[in-house]
C-alpha cells in the first residue's frame, strides 16, 4: 500500500495563490495596454477610428463578423464603441492580451458562436448593437439588410439572398422590430427551402413573413410559367 502524499509545505498554497493572481495582474496589465493603444483619450474609449485601427491590426475587415462577434463577447453597448471593461471583459473570457493571441482565438469564438444556443444570444445581440438611439426598438430596412448578409447569410445564405431581395423590393416596411428580427432566424432554421412545403401561415409567423412566402410562390410559379412555353 503506497504512501500517503506528503502535506504541502507551510505556505506554498499561498505561493501558488500569489503566482496565479500575479499572472492574472500581467493579463490584466497587458489587456489595459492595448487598449490604450486604440483609444481615444478625450473620449476614454476605443471609437469608430480606433476600432478601424484594431481591425487593421487584425487584418480583418471592419465590416467582418468576427469584429460583431468580438462586441458580443465583450457585451459592447454602444456601436462602434469600446470601453474599458467591455474590452478586459471580452479580452479576459477569450484569454488574449496580444493581437497575434486574438487573430489565434478567433476561430475559436467562431465555433463557439455557431453553437446554437450561443448563436440565438448572438443573432439578438446583433439587433440590440444596431439601436443607437435611446428608446429605439427598430432598425431600418436598409440595416436589417445589411445585418442579416452578415450575421445570417453565412449560414444560410440562400434564403437570406431571398429575403433581402425580397426586403429591398416591398413598399409596406420601413423598419424591422425585434419579434421580425427573431422570426427570420426561426424561420431559417424550420422552414424548407426553396419548396416552403411546411410554412403554415396559420401558425404564429409575423405578417411579413406570410408575405415574404407569398412573394417567393409567385416568383415560383412564374419561373414555372416561363419554362412551359
Amino acid at each position: 500500500m503506497s504512501a500517503p502524499p506528503p502535506p504541502p509545505l507551510p505556505g506554498s498554497c499561498d505561493l501558488l495563490r500569489s503566482g496565479s493572481s500575479k499572472a492574472v495582474s500581467k493579463e490584466t496589465e497587458r489587456i489595459d495596454q492595448l487598449f490604450y493603444t486604440y483609444m481615444d483619450k478625450p473620449s476614454g474609449m476605443i471609437d469608430p477610428e480606433g476600432i478601424e485601427s484594431f481591425c487593421s491590426d487584425l487584418e480583418v475587415d471592419h465590416t467582418d463578423v468576427r469584429i460583431l462577434m468580438l462586441a458580443w463577447k465583450m457585451q459592447a453597448e454602444r456601436q462602434g464603441y469600446f470601453t474599458l471593461e467591455e474590452w478586459r471583459k471580452g479580452l479576459k473570457a477569450l484569454h488574449a492580451d496580444s493581437i497575434s493571441k486574438i487573430k489565434k482565438v478567433l476561430p475559436d469564438l467562431e465555433r463557439e458562436v455557431r453553437r446554437p444556443t450561443s448563436f440565438m444570444d448572438f443573432y439578438s445581440y446583433s439587433f440590440r448593437y444596431c439601436l443607437t438611439e435611446e428608446k429605439q426598438k427598430s432598425i431600418d430596412i436598409e440595416i436589417a439588410c445589411e445585418l442579416l448578409s452578415v450575421v445570417l447569410g453565412y449560414l444560410f445564405r440562400h434564403q437570406v439572398d431571398k429575403l433581402v431581395e425580397y426586403l429591398k423590393n416591398q413598399h409596406e416596411y420601413k423598419v424591422i422590430n425585434m419579434d421580425q428580427w427573431m422570426s427570420f432566424l426561426r424561420f431559417c432554421n424550420e422552414i424548407n427551402f426553396p419548396s416552403l412545403e411546411n410554412y403554415d401561415p396559420n401558425l404564429a409567423w409575423p405578417l411579413i413573413l406570410d408575405n415574404f412566402v407569398d412573394w417567393m410562390r409567385e416568383k415560383q410559379n412564374g419561373s414555372l410559367g416561363l419554362k412551359s412555353f
